[in-house]
This record gives structure tokens, C-alpha cells and sequence, in this order.
């Protein structure tokens, strides 16, 4: 078991928010996680305009599932979708419900979710969602997934406190399972991260951040 399942890797700060002892990083926002959410990923990728049946988005960095669940809050009804995460340090299902309390509206449709967590199963349907956490080193795993995903949504630790999950070689493996004209979007812009991208095949742009944050990184695959 890692740090976070047996909720030692975990400090709250204000009581709600999830801090990383071993990053030393929030899960979220201190601002507004929901918000950053809605304007880095989804609106980095250009999403919900873009969903359709079969849409394939995956993530680096699940932690608490707040992605996920803006995923399910945004998708129009009648659609059926798939999300594939990759996470090292899953968090409890007591551990996410307690950060999701954050977020009312999200809070209000986490219970099916939540439920899944709670009796350890990794896929799952969330509403028109088909959901697949893979846990273990993403350094390790993705290499071996068979999906390509037309988002991507790269929601690591920070690039200084996590550097494993951003260098050359796993941005080059989100380029190799990224569908032909298939995004990314991070919340990030550090030169390393957006060089790393571009030389993998990326056509990487720097947008405006969320917040007090003066820039973020999107981009599509060339």
C-alpha cells in the first residue's frame, strides 16, 4: 500500500483541501479547484464541443477524481464516453469524499463513484462514462496501454516537485497514444514540460492560467 491509501500521505489544509506530504503539493486549487478544472482541461481542449460517442480522454494524475467528475457534469446527455486515468498513490475513498466536499456541486453526483472506490474496483461506469484507473508508476504503465486518447489531461504534481511524471520520455509515450489530431492541455508552463511535448509532436501553445497563474500550456498533435 502506498502513503496515500493508508492516509499517511496526506496533510488537510483548511480542513478540506488534500496536501501531498510526499510532493508537497495540493491536489487542487486553493482558489477554486472546479473552476481551474473547467478552464485548463476541458476548456484547454476544447471540451465539450468536442465530445462524440467513443471520445477517449486520459489523464496523468487522478488524485481525488475532481477531473473526472467535471467530465461527467459537462457531457451531454445521451453520450457515452471513456476515461482512462493513471495513478501511482491512489487516495481513499474517505480521503476523496472528505476533499470533494469542496465542491457541493460536484459532491452531489460523486456517490456512484465514491461507491466504486470504496469496494476497490478500478472500472466502472459513471453515468455515460466508462472509467479505468490504472494504479502504478504511469513511467511503467502507459507504455503498455493499447488506448489513444483525444485529450489528454496532464494533472501531475508540479514539474519541480514530481519531475518523473513529466520527463522527455513520458511526454513522447502521451504522444504515441494520442489519436491523430488529439489535444493535451496542463495547467502548467514550464519550458522544460513544453519543449518535451513539442519535440514528441505536439503543436504546443501557452494560454492564458486560471486564476493569479499568468499562463497554462495546450497543444495538438501535428
Amino acid at each position: 500500500m502506498t502513503g496515500g491509501e493508508q492516509g499517511e500521505g496526506l496533510e488537510w489544509r483548511d480542513g478540506v483541501i488534500p496536501v501531498s506530504r510526499r510532493f508537497d503539493d495540493p491536489y487542487f486549487s486553493i482558489a477554486n479547484g472546479l473552476a481551474e478544472t473547467r478552464h485548463v482541461f476541458l476548456t484547454g481542449n476544447g471540451l465539450p464541443a468536442r465530445f462524440r460517442d467513443g471520445f477517449q480522454i486520459a489523464e496523468l494524475g487522478f488524485g481525488t477524481g475532481l477531473n473526472l467528475l467535471a467530465v461527467l457534469l459537462a457531457l451531454p446527455p445521451g453520450l457515452s464516453i471513456r476515461y482512462t486515468s493513471f495513478e501511482a498513490f491512489p487516495l481513499t475513498a474517505d480521503e476523496i469524499a472528505r476533499a470533494l466536499t469542496a465542491f457541493p456541486e460536484v459532491e452531489a453526483v460523486a456517490a456512484p463513484f465514491l461507491t466504486a472506490w470504496a469496494t476497490g474496483q478500478r472500472r466502472f461506469t459513471l453515468g455515460g462514462i466508462a472509467v479505468e484507473v490504472v494504479i502504478g508508476d504511469a513511467r511503467k504503465t502507459l507504455p503498455d496501454w493499447a488506448g489513444r486518447a483525444d485529450a489528454w489531461f496532464l494533472d501531475g504534481f508540479s514539474p519541480a516537485r514530481n519531475p518523473e511524471l513529466w520527463n522527455d520520455a513520458l511526454m513522447t509515450e502521451v504522444a504515441r497514444h494520442t489519436a491523430s489530431g488529439g489535444s493535451f492541455a496542463t495547467y502548467t508552463a514550464a519550458g522544460h514540460v513544453r519543449r518535451a511535448l513539442a519535440a514528441a509532436g505536439f503543436l504546443v501553445s501557452r494560454q492564458p492560467g486560471f486564476g493569479t497563474k499568468r499562463h497554462m500550456s495546450a497543444g495538438l498533435l501535428q
